[in-house]
């Protein structure tokens, strides 16, 4: 590629308009710097108790650590396992400055007490399960410390800080201390051989330090490994004396750390005027990459920042796929192959899962699991088929025909075969599905309702999408010529006046968090390519949205994606809007307990509004908001395995660039095609020419693999530089997000 973009982005300077800040303590989980790398990870905040203002702590968690419920119960969850609490002289007194570093991953701050002063840094090692922290104390701080506290051990205040969940279980824990020379090791057991071994080394400057005035330093690393074995003893051992102290080794260790984060931000970039949600944005790429890796855990309800939750594993009836959402567009595909890998491993567990009449040819999901998928299906049917519509978008977005026949087709024909062993054939002619589950609507009263839309929408997007997976690959399927039967005698989506409904004979009548029906609108996007239907999508929309009873943050993440595919740019954005004021002042955000797919999925809900794919179709700011005349996006990715580069200024789209790395045909819809004065020029193989436009207004084009497209106006000076720079920052709207702001004053000069 011989690209003549000009990426003007100084990265380092553009990521610190977006770090979280404090200038009072962090006093909870909803306040607190979190960091990790996909399977370690820790939240530092504090505590209001006055027994305890002198503590600062960093909360620990790690992924895969679980412990088995009572009577073999439902599934193994995950638990607490402890802390590394910095305890002070004195207390923790304000203002303080404390920075979570995006662009270095690092966290960095300066703590004030009664007697003294503290300085920190601390990081969770991009590529190796390492904690580090380094703590600065002056003289009147000379015996701060850093102490590590397995989870029976932390004091009950400090551990019921978040509150208390009496559904949450805390498996029975006997504690072991163990040294290995310098190495400390405790040993946390939950019986039958499960439980967590972590393992910690502090190192102290020369004591005579001390005597000269100067700083007493002291370096933690830590790490947490799961089992309790001794070879997972060994293990964590090794782990932490691999980390090299020497001046030149210690360097290069944090050089590596910093140089993975600075490969992983410019995989794409995105800047819009309205500083406060692109500081947002740029949070969750942040937390998406602090939450899994490709070698890692799929996503689950909180990542690995566990505190008090009635949801402590994996739930798929929607918080699965949304925390998934955003890696598509944002070309960060490597972090879905985490959800791709569980599955593939995992696909005689999703068998087992349905009933045993049914295995020869099925597989599903229920509603949650472990890590091991074990999740028997009962009245939720479609979860299994939802996920798989994340596999077909990471297949479509890479173009990967391998993964698409060995992990895509196999799952997506088994979850669809659960489904043709429930229809029935009415009196009707029509085939329907017996009462089943609306993920959300009714729950408290178990209400199962027929031909559910939920089901009915992935059933006939499962049957599309297997014909279109088999005609792509060649297979001559049994079953084809019964999916297209499906497809031609499914029962319509029940629908009344108000729109959408949940099922047969049940409209919406009360207060629904969740878009289950209206899944054929958003994410599955069966519907929408006619007016008639955009009326009803939206008819469908406002009836759900103004029906508040039941309302959390994912419903407004919903609307704004639905919104979006509308084009319905300033609706999108006032429901963005209305999530940043249930969003937590980290951005976590937390109902009953943490459930991480909610910001995520407000990420997603920002692409929606400037870049949407689907089939060959490319959609360039297609609902930009009025009061957004100027945005910008870089390497955007899109279906066909396109990268998309474009500017928006003064209201109008200036330039588009699109590189085919699949090679294959597209076609681009973009505002510059409706201008009056419309002379189009495309620059393609280093040839210009005047753009085709075709008669349904879409720009159509044909690319070789590595081939790159230009699209800007003859008014507009092609002999420029394509320039990527970011949108002037607000004023006063800088740094938004950490610990709570109620003191700043907006509208007032500054």
């Amino acid at each position: 590629m011989n690209s003549r973009i000009e990426e003007a982005i100084d990265w380092p300077v553009f990521m610190s308009r977006h770090d979280m800040l404090w200038s009072t303590r962090p006093i909870s989980w909803d306040e607190g710097a979190f960091l990790g790398n996909g399977m370690l990870g820790a939240m530092m905040y504090s505590e209001e108790h006055r027994d305890k203002r002198n503590v600062l702590r960093f909360v620990l968690g790690r992924s895969d650590i679980t412990a088995s419920r009572p009577g073999n119960r439902d599934f193994s969850v995950r638990v607490p396992i402890g802390e590394l609490a910095l305890e002070l002289e004195g207390w923790i007194y304000q203002p303080c400055e404390i920075r979570l570093d995006l662009w270095n991953a690092e966290l960095r701050a300066v703590i004030p007490t009664t007697k003294g002063e503290v300085r920190i840094r601390a990081l969770i090692h991009a590529t190796a399960p390492v904690l580090l922290v380094e703590l600065d104390a002056d003289e009147g701080e000379h015996d701060a410390k850093l102490k590590w506290y397995a989870y029976p051990e932390v004091d009950p205040v400090l551990k019921n800080a978040d509150g208390i969940n009496l559904n949450q279980f805390i498996p029975e824990t006997t504690v072991q201390h163990l040294k290995s020379g310098e190495i400390s090791i405790g040993v946390q057991e939950y019986g039958s051989g499960e439980g967590c071994t972590t393992a910690w080394l502090t190192c102290r400057p020369d004591p005579t330090e001390r005597k000269l005035g100067k700083w007493n330093r002291q370096t933690c690393i830590l790490t947490v490994m799961k089992g309790v074995d001794n070879t997972v003893r060994d293990q964590a051992v090794q782990e932490l004396r691999a980390v090299p102290l020497s001046t030149i080794g210690w360097e290069a260790w944090l050089h590596a750390h910093r140089q993975w984060w600075h490969h992983y931000y410019p995989e794409s970039f995105i800047s819009i005027p309205d500083t406060q949600l692109e500081s947002f944005y740029w949070i969750q790429m942040y937390k998406l990459a602090s939450a899994t890796r490709a070698d890692s855990l799929p996503i689950d309800n909180q990542g690995p920042w566990l505190t008090s939750t009635p949801w402590p594993g994996l739930w798929f009836n929607m918080n699965v796929q949304m925390s998934y959402s955003p890696i598509y567009t944002a070309n960060r595909l490597h972090l879905g192959m985490s959800l791709i890998r569980s599955l593939q491993e995992h696909q005689e567990q999703l068998i087992r899962n349905v009933p045993k009449a049914y295995r020869k040819d099925s597989a599903g999901l229920g509603r949650s699991s472990s890590y091991n998928l074990h999740s028997p299906v009962t009245d939720e049917v479609g979860n299994l088929t939802w996920v798989m519509h994340n596999c077909w978008r990471h297949c479509r977005y890479a173009m990967d025909d391998n993964m698409l026949q060995d992990v895509v087709y196999p799952l997506l024909r088994r979850s669809v075969c659960l489904y043709l062993h429930l229809l029935e054939e009415g009196q009707d002619g029509r085939l329907h599905l017996p009462p089943t589950v609306s993920p959300e609507y009714g729950s408290f009263k178990q209400l199962k309702i027929a031909d559910a839309h939920y089901d009915l929408a992935l059933l006939r997007w499962g049957c599309e999408t297997l014909i279109r997976i088999t005609d792509k690959l060649g297979i001559h399927d049994s079953l084809h010529d019964r999916w297209r039967d499906v497809l031609d005698r499914l029962v319509p989506f029940p629908v009344d006046s108000s729109g959408y409904m949940i099922g047969e004979n049940q409209r919406l009548d009360f207060g629904h968090r969740h878009f289950s029906h209206l899944l054929a609108a958003f994410p599955l996007q069966l519907v929408g390519d006619t007016e008639e239907e955009r009326e009803l999508i939206l008819r469908s929309l406002r009836h759900w949205i103004g029906l508040e009873g039941d309302l959390r943050g994912f419903s407004f993440t919903g609307a704004a994606s639905i919104a979006a595919i509308l084009g319905l740019g300033d609706e999108a954005l006032a429901y963005l809007r209305s999530l940043m004021h249930l969003i937590k002042p980290n951005t976590m955000y937390k109902e009953a307990g943490p459930v991480i797919e909610t910001p995520l999925a407000g990420a997603e809900s920002i692409h929606d509004m400037l870049l949407q794919s689907r089939g060959e179709r490319i959609s360039v700011f297609p609902a930009v908001p009025e009061e957004w005349p100027e945005a910008v996006f870089h390497r955007l990715r899109s279906e066909g395995g396109f990268l998309v580069s474009a500017v928006r200024e003064e209201g109008r789209t200036a330039w588009i660039h699109i590189c085919s790395l699949a090679g294959g045909s597209c076609r681009i819809a973009t505002d510059m095609v409706s201008s009056p004065d419309a002379g189009l020029v495309l620059e393609i193989g280093g040839m210009s020419t005047v753009c085709p436009i075709q008669a349904d207004g879409w720009i159509h084009l044909v690319m070789q693999a590595g081939e790159e497209a230009y699209i800007y106006s003859d008014h507009w000076s092609g002999s420029s530089p394509f320039k990527i720079s970011p949108i002037p920052a607000e004023k006063g709207k800088c740094n938004m997000f950490g610990s709570r702001k109620p003191w700043r004053l907006y509208g007032i000069p500054r």
